[in-house]
């Protein structure tokens, strides 16, 4: 297998369908994320256009498409898992197919950890199909009744002992009418083979010894390079450049001005002046030599320390109510014992160990686009208005990516390539350095919260208000948005899951002056900083255990409907029937976590744990942090655990992986410098001065228990990230004393 994209080997139907395979697929309602009709056999041609995601081959192979992107998270695994399993498929006859980009897939973001949530119930149902039909092949031709027959591991077998492979069958299968949805049986779980066991990643093999094709490695013999030099101030245009020494560089081949966004960001380029050469050195030493004059626009006033100035000015004045029950003003001013904190979190970029890059190819009547994209079909839409193109003529094929977490759900630089490709006639790839990455990007936003509670006799709180500020990402999408929506409130504020007769929280408004977007677990992060790190200072206030403190600040088992409390919520889109905010889930989590990191034994001088909890994506996850704090103020982490209860679980392995890596990503929340501006300009620029985790930051072990569940699937990807900073801050005030309240930590344990 070659280590480059083949460009013409990238039709699945060319490959399978008009092969005489036994195509399967579904139709959708809508966005519905479940199928709504049933199979297809022999498709004809309006039907080879439906979501087509298993076809078994004439020779017994089954290909599975995967229309979910590949960034670590192993769902192309998982999702051939869920298929293989119901269709008792044997594992080394099941091969992945990456689907492009295409709106008959149903929703292909691979954002909000949602893919198995959306995908698990129709390609259980997809597998079951393919068995069913093979059992009917065999049992019509045996002349036996269909429950006589069972398939296991590609082969049906008749009670009398008689078998056939499923290859065998394939033809059989075509003539057979396909089986309605009632008449499918769905395995039992004592009966799944691959569901809920730990599988090596499909493509492990290829990633590690480097066949796998990742966006920098799609090559095109006559493809040229470009980077671009972007406005550094967010709706930045250009006012004059010179390009004399550019076009002097040996390699340089064209200067080309790409248009400044116009509007709100939206997934539009920024705009700027494009180099492009025979070879990424060339392009970069011609970006070097380019003399540009920019007009900053409106934002080139942002400062990051004035924002924050007017950011905890804003939530220390009663703000718009967005959940109320009870008085907690009137108990609250007239409290006799009080803690009131603010809490700060400054921008964040999601940096991904591979840099945005995108190649495309411009033909008068279509664009192809090979890009490292989390939502191919917003680069449908953003490739086709940046050329004016319709966006059903951009075809989007998704490669591998090296890390996401956002970033590449928000595809400029898919429209910058095309743009380049329609301008130059030729194929473009563009390459976004590290430097491009940090200071272009969709940030994570700068948030604000103040907290205040009344405590009484014995410690509890009785009385709790809560403000947060934060530049919304409908900022984004929308001039002039100041206010988030309530989805964003949702993300671990409005489900706050304090229990106490009064409560207030508050939501401020804070204008954006740079590309606000999702970054892994969205709002969430500052959120559940706040709210954790501040039950644990409550618990120190009252003489408490953290831990104890924490299961009786939640309260008992119950069900939790914040909507009851003039909350608006969308429970992260999905049915709050089955998927209620269920309290005990979430002390499960914590009794479970508390009692794998030995919670209450002795620890050494300088040693301390800390503990948080927290649900984001309809996911439960405790995190125990233990830190060592030297007398100069050196911080350790010495390890840390993670309890998750995420429902029913593909691969076990999968969510380990997931929760170590999100741990991790915690952790750079916790100690990055975080993305300052000054006059409108990021101030970073590259991994010296954006810290992310070194080895030496993170813990030796990160001990990961799954929580067994029946429960629907829920997300994995996201939900370690939010807990890990409060953990850890709960854990550097257990061991040295030092309260953490404004993140990053920095050099506060050394003042």
């Amino acid at each position: 297998m070659s280590r480059y994209f083949d460009l013409t080997r990238r039709s699945f139907l060319k490959s399978s369908a008009t092969a005489g395979a036994l195509v399967l697929g579904t139709y959708f309602m809508g966005a519905a994320p479940r199928a709504m009709a049933g199979v297809l056999a022999k498709p004809s041609e309006s039907a080879k256009m439906a979501n087509l995601f298993v076809a078994l081959r004439p020779d017994g192979v089954v290909e599975i498409t995967c229309h979910r992107s590949e960034m670590g998270q192993q769902i192309r695994t998982a999702l051939a898992q869920i298929v293989a399993d119901e269709m008792e498929a044997s594992w080394d006859k099941v091969v992945v197919i990456q689907g492009k980009g295409d709106p008959k897939y149903g929703d292909q973001n691979t954002d909000g950890s949602r893919s198995i949530r959306y995908n698990m119930q129709r390609l259980r149902e997809m597998g079951a199909s393919v068995r069913h039909l093979m059992q009917q092949a065999a049992a019509t031709r045996w002349d036996v009744p269909f429950d006589s027959c069972s398939a296991v591991q590609h082969v049906v077998t008749h009670t009398s002992g008689k078998t056939l492979t499923y290859a065998e069958l394939v033809n059989d299968a075509l003539k057979i009418t396909p089986p309605e949805l009632d008449r499918i049986t769905l395995k039992a779980r004592s009966e799944w083979r691959y569901i809920n066991t730990a599988m090596a990643h499909i493509d492990l093999k290829d990633i590690v010894t480097g066949k796998a094709t990742f966006a920098a490695d799609v090559l095109e013999p006559k493809a040229l390079v470009a980077v671009v030099v972007r406005p550094p101030v967010v709706g930045g245009k250009v006012k004059s450049f010179d390009a004399k020494a550019v076009k002097a560089i040996d390699g340089v081949v064209d200067v080309v001005e790409i248009p400044a966004a116009k509007g709100a960001p939206q997934f539009q380029p920024k705009g700027g002046i494009a180099i492009i050469a025979n070879n990424t050195w060339a392009a970069i030493k011609g970006r070097r030599a380019l003399t540009v004059n920019w007009n900053d626009g409106k934002n080139g006033d942002y400062n990051s320390a004035a924002f924050k100035a007017s950011l905890l000015e804003t939530v220390s004045k009663p703000q718009k109510s967005v959940r109320a029950e009870g008085d907690a003003a009137n108990v609250l001013a007239s409290a006799s014992d009080k803690l009131v904190a603010d809490y700060y979190v400054p921008h964040l970029a999601q940096a991904p160990m591979e840099p945005p890059c995108a190649t495309a190819m411009y033909y008068k009547d279509r664009v192809d686009v090979w890009a490292a994209t989390q939502n191919p079909q917003a680069d449908m839409e953003t490739v086709g208005a940046m050329i004016g193109m319709p966006k059903e003529k951009i075809n989007v094929h998704v490669t591998m990516l090296g890390g996401g977490f956002g970033r590449k759900s928000k595809p400029d630089f898919s429209a910058e390539a095309a743009y380049l490709s329609m301008k130059t006639g030729k194929p473009i790839r563009v390459q976004w350095t590290r430097e491009d990455d940090i200071q272009h990007g969709f940030y994570h936003a700068v948030s604000a919260q103040h907290i205040e509670a009344s405590l009484d006799e014995n410690g509890g709180i009785n009385a709790y208000l809560h403000r947060t500020a934060f530049s919304p990402i409908a900022s984004t999408f929308q001039q002039d948005a100041t206010a988030p929506f309530s989805f964003e409130l949702g993300l671990g504020f409005t489900d706050n899951p304090i229990n106490t007769p009064n409560i207030k929280l508050e939501s401020g408004e804070a204008p954006a002056k740079a590309r606000i977007g999702w970054m892994r677990s969205v709002s969430n992060i500052f959120h559940a900083f706040a709210i954790q790190s501040f039950i644990g200072e409550a618990a120190h206030k009252a003489g408490r255990d953290q831990k104890d403190y924490l299961l009786e600040t939640i309260g008992p088992d119950r069900i939790i409907d914040v909507t009851e409390q003039n909350a608006e919520y969308g429970n992260y889109g999905a049915d709050k029937d089955a998927y209620p905010l269920d309290i005990g889930r979430l002390r499960k989590a914590i009794e479970k976590v508390a009692d794998m990191s030995g919670w209450g034994r002795a620890l050494p001088k300088g040693r301390g744990l800390g503990i948080a909890a927290h649900r984001s994506f309809l996911t439960y996850v405790a995190t125990v942090v233990e830190v060592e704090v030297s007398d100069a103020g050196d911080l350790k982490i010495i390890k840390s655990w993670a309890s998750i209860d995420a429902g029913t679980v593909v691969n076990t392995d999968t969510v380990k992986n997931q929760v170590q890596g999100g741990s991790v990503f915690g952790i750079t929340a916790a100690i990055s410098e975080g993305i300052t501006f000054d006059k409108g300009r990021a101030q970073q620029s590259n991994f010296h001065d954006y810290r992310v985790p070194r080895m030496s930051d993170a813990p030796l072990e990160i001990d990961v228990e799954i929580i067994p569940s029946d429960a629907p699937p829920a997300g994995v990807g996201e939900p370690a990230t939010p807990v890990y900073a409060p953990a850890l801050c709960n854990a550097i005030f257990a061991a040295c004393g030092k309260r953490i309240r404004q993140l990053p930590i920095g050099n506060q344990l050394k003042a």
